[in-house]
């Protein structure tokens, strides 16, 4: 039953004094016209994306934008016909110039990433730009995406404007585990804290990010941050640090056209970072698991275990802690356009994060942890700083 009181005090202080991270308002600010349309630069990293290239690219090339604006797609060491697909899709669609630039391998200390990003930024150079959209290539925009998030950096001030794509939701899997994912994520960096002036709070959203040129310079963006898994949130953290102002929020017209119809897709999706977010720290791992277990399954088990046991107490203080847990998540789910009660299923659905940050941590001493798309990350300072 204690147990139980703990995880209800738990859930209150997640539900009032932690950045009301539950709630989903929090969207692109508006701002008006400004009297002068910056030049702006959209980077997009690339490495074997032909399969969902020709849903996104598109978009892109179609921006509905006042200014000067173009397009820098780096072909990461494709080998499935990337960069001749975006030359193809640039010569059908037309648009927005597009140059199609390739970087070579990385060298050891760099993500493939962010040496393509860096690769792109190189020649985004020439052109002298006021702004950086850095997106990926699973990402589809509205027409007027990249004038909206302009018109919010130059009306808010902000250094990085970025958006949570709106993920997609149409398998079983992705219904049950894409919503925690962003629910997740917001409640370990409450959105409200991160635009806040002066707080500590920083994190983006990889697939959009709008990025002043000169912040990117003055922060070193990317070779600071260059060895970094998680590079969104690295990004974020590196802006600050040198004085920028950040916003992040969900999107609406900003979507991930990438599929993940198995719960063996979404499973690499998360576990392939999970341990890096927890620093490959086994202590953190040993305390991350015993809070999620805490904090998402006690509520569930004190009430079946009190409703057999015969302890009423337990049983309607496990009720009310997943009571507010599930309050807490309907707001997630309602963005996504799920039905409701699979908010009642979160304890579920964490119990899948808690065995994939596991599986995480036991691939990564396996000499296999932050593999994507043929390539395996070492944690930072495995590899000699190249300064």
């Amino acid at each position: 039953m204690w147990i139980t009181v703990v995880s209800l005090a738990a859930w209150c202080w997640l539900l009032l004094c932690q950045g009301f991270f539950w709630r989903t308002d929090i969207r692109l600010p508006s701002g008006g016209e400004p009297d002068a349309w910056p030049s702006v630069c959209v980077v997009v990293p690339a490495r074997d994306e032909a399969a969902v290239l020709s849903a996104s690219l598109p978009s892109l090339l179609a921006q509905d934008y006042p200014g000067r604006a173009e397009v820098f797609l780096v072909d990461d060491g494709s080998t499935d016909g990337t960069g001749e697909l975006a030359r193809e899709l640039s010569r059908r669609y037309g648009g927005l110039p597009l140059t199609v630039g390739s970087p070579g391998e990385p060298p050891a200390g760099w993500t493939g990433k962010l040496w393509a990003v860096r690769h792109g930024i190189g020649l985004a150079r020439a052109r002298d730009p006021e702004y950086l959209l850095l997106t990926d290539a699973d990402i589809a925009h509205a027409p007027d995406s990249l004038r909206e998030l302009v018109a919010a950096a130059r009306a808010g001030g902000f250094d990085v404007v970025s958006q949570m794509a709106r993920l997609r939701v149409e398998s079983l899997w992705e219904r049950l585990v894409v919503p925690a994912f962003v629910y997740f994520f917001a409640q370990l960096y409450p959105f409200r804290r991160i635009g806040r002036r002066g707080s500590r709070t920083a994190a983006a959203a990889g697939g959009c990010v709008l990025l002043r040129a000169d912040m990117a310079a003055r922060a070193r963006i990317p070779d600071a941050i260059r060895h970094a898994v998680i590079d969104d949130v690295a990004l974020a953290r590196a802006v600050k640090g040198a004085g920028g102002h950040v916003w992040l929020g969900l999107a609406e017209r900003v979507d991930s056209v990438r599929p993940y119809p198995r719960l063996h897709d979404l499973w690499r999706m998360v576990s392939r970072s999970a341990y890096a977010q927890l620093r490959h720290n086994p202590l953190l791992l040993l305390g991350t698991v015993a809070g999620l277990a805490l904090v998402y399954l006690v509520p569930p088990a004190a009430l079946v275990v009190g409703a057999a046991g015969g302890s009423a107490a337990t049983a309607v203080l496990g009720a009310l802690a997943w009571a507010v847990m599930a309050g807490t998540y309907v707001p997630m789910v309602r963005y996504y356009g799920q039905p409701l009660w699979l908010a009642v299923l979160l304890p579920l659905t964490a119990f899948l994060y808690l065995l994939m940050t596991v599986d995480s941590a036991v691939q990564h001493y396996r000499g296999r942890g932050a593999a994507w798309k043929g390539r395996t990350y070492a944690r930072p300072g495995a590899v000699p700083d190249e300064g």
